[in-house]
């Protein structure tokens, strides 16, 4: 399962180099997040930040999607 986000992670900031879009960096804390969190041991706090931390970048990123007049491909 880790290496699904860190594959991701990878794959997103690839494509933010290539296309320089700012909600990329969103995704990108998402993957990593996630991906740091599921390294962690159960009972490590951090997890739970990361966690956390990686929900609410996802958040944001619907936020910053669903606003009108944002351009869409």
């Amino acid at each position: 399962m880790v290496g699904f986000y860190v594959a991701a992670t990878i794959v997103t900031l690839v494509q933010f180099l290539r296309a320089r879009e700012a909600k990329l960096l969103l995704l990108l804390a998402l993957f990593a997040g996630q991906a740091l969190a599921l390294s962690r041991e159960w009972w490590d706090p951090w997890k739970d930040a990361l966690q956390l931390a990686s929900g609410a970048a996802g958040l944001a990123l619907v936020l910053i999607l669903s606003r009108p007049g944002v351009r869409r491909p």
